[in-house]
């Protein structure tokens, strides 16, 4: 996680949006997305976000020259392909992110020939940047555990164990789309009362989730645990995650096996992964409040204490449909930053992958709900609305304990750290829509 001149908060872009305040991908992001032209059947290929465009990869290759050991590199991301860049090794991807920033700086030799290779990001389709093998997903926010947990148990909010083990279940990755794909209301069985038998019908709880997502690099062997101090090598990078939960279908189902149709009807991912690269200058220590239980040793080192945490700010925005037609702009409805989270996403994968559990270059690892320490710092409405007790309310005089049909959720993060530049992850957004 050294800094290198990719890193430069002084360097410029010869794309011009790139070089502007606010811009969520200046030069010093360079993240991956998979893409086409909108309204094209032409093939899905790698692309890097540049300001408001993308540098497409497969004309790149074809159109600018490069070393063999880059081009090589690029190949398999003009093809569509990211995930041979996944399991490369770390020094390749740092060669090709080295490569990139070079290509796109201000005065550099191939930006003649990339001018040619770059399209404005609102003329472009995206998809999921990579095939996602499987998904989990843990809960790592220990704020979030406690709001919830005092909803369901209070008078013992946080269970014994999650101050020691990094909770998680495996979950399905059919389901996964990427920003932009509306999801329908989904239906399941609920009781109406504690003491009612349950009915089948649309969910009436529907709420999201403001999660972050952790990409896998290179994996690992059946049976070869990976050791937490080579963890971070075994991570390629982060988007953001909306893991769409039925609060009321959840606590009915979830006993004794955990979450089913609850939480398997939609996943929406933000279509850019900002690189672990790309975050380095925003690692910062990661430490646990006094009296609290210190790691075992499998999930303990040097390295994840002194920039285990990442310094990421997280936002939630909704506007619904009522406020569309208005021509209203959405609204935030709250924020918090992951450096709270409980475990840090190294501890996730050697944890992971103790018992000897496989992973593959493309696997999601969800961090769970991300909540802040203090009030409306919930990432989800049911911590907001205290489990739809407490509406909250809008500033057109709307409520909100649970989404409603046409509400259109998005979340949105960035990083800021002084002496380094400001960099951002796009946005993931989708909108409920009524069941079928």
């Amino acid at each position: 996680m050294d800094l290198d001149a990719t890193h430069d908060p002084a360097a410029r872009c010869w794309v011009a949006s790139a070089n502007e305040a606010g811009s969520d991908f200046p030069i010093q992001n360079l993240p991956y997305g998979r893409f086409r032209r909108v309204a094209s059947d032409e093939p899905w290929r790698i692309g890097v976000g540049i300001g408001d465009q993308i540098l497409d990869l497969e004309l790149a290759l074809a159109q600018c020259p490069w070393d063999p050991e880059v081009a090589a590199l690029l190949e398999p991301l003009a093809a569509g392909d990211l995930e041979p860049l996944m399991a490369a090794s770390l020094e390749e991807r740092r060669l090709l992110r080295v490569a990139l920033s070079t290509a796109l700086r201000d005065g550099s030799m191939q930006g003649p020939f990339l001018e040619l290779c770059v399209l404005p990001q609102a003329q472009a389709q995206m998809t999921l940047p990579c095939r996602i093998g499987d998904y989990t997903d843990f809960y790592t926010s220990i704020h979030h555990a406690i709001a919830v947990g005092s909803l369901f148990r209070p008078d013992q909010p946080l269970l014994p164990n999650y101050k020691w083990v990094p909770i998680g279940y495996h979950g399905r990755s059919s389901s996964i789309r990427a920003s932009g794909v509306d999801f329908r209301r989904p239906q399941g069985q609920f009781r109406l009362a504690a003491d009612a038998p349950p009915v089948f019908g649309p969910s009436r709880r529907v709420d999201y989730e403001l999660e972050l997502g952790a990409f896998v690099a290179q994996g690992n062997a059946l049976g070869e645990p990976i050791a937490i101090a080579d963890a971070e090598d075994h991570l390629f990078g982060v988007c953001l995650l909306n893991d769409w939960s039925a609060r009321d279908i959840q606590p009915w189902e979830y006993q004794p096996l955990g979450p089913f149709l609850s939480k398997n009807f939609a996943t929406t991912i933000s279509p850019w992964i900002v690189t672990m690269e790309a975050l380095a200058p925003y690692r910062c220590a990661w430490t646990r409040p006094d009296g609290d239980p210190q790691p075992l040793a499998y999930l303990d080192s040097a390295a994840n204490r002194a920039r285990g945490a990442i310094d990421i700010a997280l936002e939630v925005w909704l506007q619904t449909a009522a406020m569309r037609e208005r021509g209203e702009g959405a609204v935030r409805l709250s924020e918090s930053n992951f450096r709270d989270a409980y475990w840090t996403l190294a501890q996730l994968v050697a944890h992971h992958s103790s018992n000897g559990c496989n992973l593959g270059p493309g696997d999601l690892l969800g961090t769970g709900t991300q909540s802040g320490p203090r009030p409306g710092q919930g990432g989800s409405l049911i911590e907001l609305s205290q489990g739809g007790r407490q509406p909250v309310t809008l500033p057109g005089g709307e409520k909100r304990s649970f989404l409603q049909d046409g509400d259109t959720v998005a979340l949105r993060a960035y990083c800021v750290r002084e002496g380094a530049a400001r960099i951002g992850f796009g946005d993931c957004t989708a909108t409920v829509l009524g069941v079928a």
